[in-house]
């Protein structure tokens, strides 16, 4: 379907009523920044789920942009609270279909044609809180609260199966928690830096700002130093780490695989159109 403009036919033109554009369109701000997902206004119940039969009497810009404005609210209210709860990895389950419901809502929004943020840098922002988040709660759950009973019956459990690190003189040390080598020094000096920023860039993100982008850049480049520090250090001293453990190798592979998400993040980072994300 080709562009339809708007134009006076005469004189007597009444400039006073909402121009109603059908069909695809190409806007661009001042700046010359294409709109993410080009509106199409001539939807009547875009995103709000009702398939009436009323014949279609067309949207406005600002009309459309309010729909846009809304379905985007609503799939981030579940989004963000499913993350929330996986974050806190042992109400994971619960948080994972009110996330997965967020999703839907959002790829609903994109089907009916609104101007709402893109599926991908929705994801990629989503899961880098939520990696960056079970870290933290994880780590800082060993670090200040190694003797609570929530701590001992999880992370020992969690050394009992996969990385001794966590069960071998377990609260031996004069910090508390993990004993394995190297433990320690990764959780402070990861808590402090990286997974704080890591959510902070996420954060700006989604928002669509160029600085969420740099820095989800440079986290996501970090999280790659940390990937191969860790893995190294874990090999290094894998006689305290592995021995006696449910699921030594495998085990280590079913849940360290999913932390090189910086790595599947790295290229969408690099040829993404910073156009698209505002200062």
């Amino acid at each position: 379907m080709g562009t339809r403009w708007a134009s006076p036919v005469d004189s007597y033109a009444d400039y006073s009523q909402p121009v109603i554009v059908h069909g695809p369109i190409q806007s661009a701000s001042m700046t010359g920044r294409v709109v993410v997902n080009p509106p199409k206004l001539d939807q009547h119940n875009a995103g709000t789920g009702d398939r009436s039969t009323r014949p279609s009497t067309g949207l406005t810009i600002d009309e459309h942009m309010e729909r846009s404005h809304l379905a985007q609210r609503r799939a981030d209210k579940w989004l963000i609270s499913g993350s929330l709860l996986i974050g806190t990895a042992a109400l994971g389950v619960f948080g994972l279909p009110l996330f997965l419901w967020g999703v839907r809502l959002l790829r609903r929004a994109l089907r009916d044609g609104l101007s709402v943020r893109p599926m991908l840098v929705t994801l990629l922002g989503y899961l880098v809180i939520i990696d960056a988040a079970i870290n933290t709660v994880g780590w800082a759950l060993d670090l200040v609260a190694n003797h609570t009973l929530l701590a001992r019956v999880l992370l020992n459990g969690w050394g009992n199966m996969f990385d001794a690190g966590y069960f071998w003189h377990y609260n031996e040390l004069w910090v508390g928690g993990a004993a394995g080598p190297g433990e320690k020094a990764w959780e402070v000096g990861l808590i402090l830096t990286v997974f704080t920023m890591r959510i902070a860039a996420a954060i700006g993100f989604l928002q669509m700002k160029r600085w969420g982008h740099q820095w989800m850049v440079v986290t996501c480049w970090m999280g790659v130093v940390i990937w191969i520090g860790y893995v190294f250090n874990m090999t290094m001293f894998a006689d305290v780490r592995f021995a006696g453990v449910v699921l030594p190798v495998v085990g280590w592979w079913l849940y360290d695989i999913f932390y090189i998400t910086p790595f599947l993040a790295i290229p969408y980072l690099h040829t993404v159109n910073r156009e698209l994300f505002s200062d």
